[in-house]
């Protein structure tokens, strides 16, 4: 099969590999039939995370077809289509009974284009099928559903849930790529008073307002002063942060009330500055996390009700052979305006599954 492989900092390829096969009774064998680009995997061929090697098919995030499973998988089978998380869960671990399976220490967690090959290739080995890929509606579209392997349930439960957004609070969402679109959409679920969002780009902060942002501002234009004033001098109630860098961070605490909380979703790769000298007194609760993926089943069911943006959030489509332009694409977001790129595989009759190994 054809897949991007990560050779080293700032070095991929679209090259033949081997084709995936069963390990273990809990896996299965996946067809991808959609899969999209994340601004993790920019990170990662940055340098950012170290725990990728060379020769590591990337991706974490897919909609595909079941074509082979392991001999202890039960809730899918050949022929289902499936939505695959960007999580693994083995389902038997501490973290894990308590639905924190990002954190699962029985060979799970974040896994797929991490510790193990990914999901941006012709074919991908999911580990712990039944509790890490999700049948999905007929109502719901490839293009639609790959949001929710990453994108959604990151903003919603990193963001929106950590921050424990409430009814009447003003939202501030620092970056308004994929991550803070997905935040502003799903915070408005829970009827804030105001959602303000911050970005750079202008065609960001015009997806912003399409998908509820009451007010917007430029991280060039004074963002902390338009939320003072907007506050009435006191500030944010929450204040997410969706971009990764450390002045976005330190912003956020900065516009965040007394009493008020920060949840940081970006992905970073060089210290931040926490204030404490500012913020020891204000009562501020700053909280991190990476996805559990503990929310597709729901936002499955919203998507499939229309209470979720799909199309809408992605930009760009590709074939699947054109990887290496649709990451050039959604490298160069401020020149492209790209915000999810999709790129859609071929279909295939069959695959070559070695056979298990027990």
């Amino acid at each position: 099969m054809k897949a991007l492989v990560f050779e080293g900092p700032g070095v991929t390829s679209w090259q033949e590999v081997p084709d995936p096969g069963i390990k273990n009774g809990a896996d299965a064998v996946v067809r991808v039939d959609a899969v999209t680009i994340c601004g993790t995997d920019l990170h990662i061929i940055k340098g950012d995370v170290p725990e990728v090697t060379p020769g590591r098919i990337l991706g974490h995030e897919a909609v595909g077809t079941v074509v082979e499973t392991g001999g202890d998988v039960r809730s899918v089978r050949p022929g289902d289509r499936v939505l695959i998380s960007c999580i693994s869960a083995c389902g038997r671990c501490r973290f894990c009974r308590e639905s924190r399976y990002g954190q699962c220490r029985g060979g799970g967690g974040w896994v797929l284009g991490h510790t193990i090959d990914g999901t941006q290739a012709e074919y991908v080995r999911v580990p712990f099928a039944d509790l890490s890929v999700h049948p999905l509606p007929s109502a719901v579209s490839s293009q639609d559903a790959v949001l929710l392997a990453d994108v959604f349930p990151t903003s919603y439960e990193v963001g929106v849930l950590n921050a424990n957004v409430r009814p009447g609070d003003t939202v501030v969402v620092v970056g308004a790529g994929p991550i803070g679109l997905a935040a502003i959409a799903t915070a408005s679920l829970y009827s804030p008073g105001r959602i303000i969002a911050v970005d750079l780009a202008a065609s960001r902060l015009t997806a912003a307002r399409d998908l509820g942002a009451d007010a917007t501002a430029s991280a060039r234009e004074e963002p902390e002063r338009l939320v003072e004033d907007l506050t009435d001098g006191l500030g944010a109630d929450v204040a997410i942060e969706a971009v990764g860098v450390p002045e976005t961070f330190e912003m956020c605490t900065r516009m965040v009330r007394p009493g008020g909380r920060v949840a940081n979703i970006g992905v970073h790769g060089k210290p931040a500055t926490l204030h404490l000298e500012d913020l020891w007194i204000k009562d501020v609760t700053i909280t991190t996390g990476l996805v559990d993926t503990s929310s597709p089943p729901m936002l499955l069911r919203m998507m499939a009700a229309g209470r979720l943006p799909g199309a809408s959030m992605v930009t760009h489509r590709f074939d699947l052979d054109r990887m290496e332009e649709a990451y050039d694409v959604f490298s160069r977001a401020a020149d492209t305006g790209a915000l999810k790129v999709v790129l859609g595989g071929r279909q295939h009759g069959t695959v070559a599954v070695p056979p298990q190994e027990r």
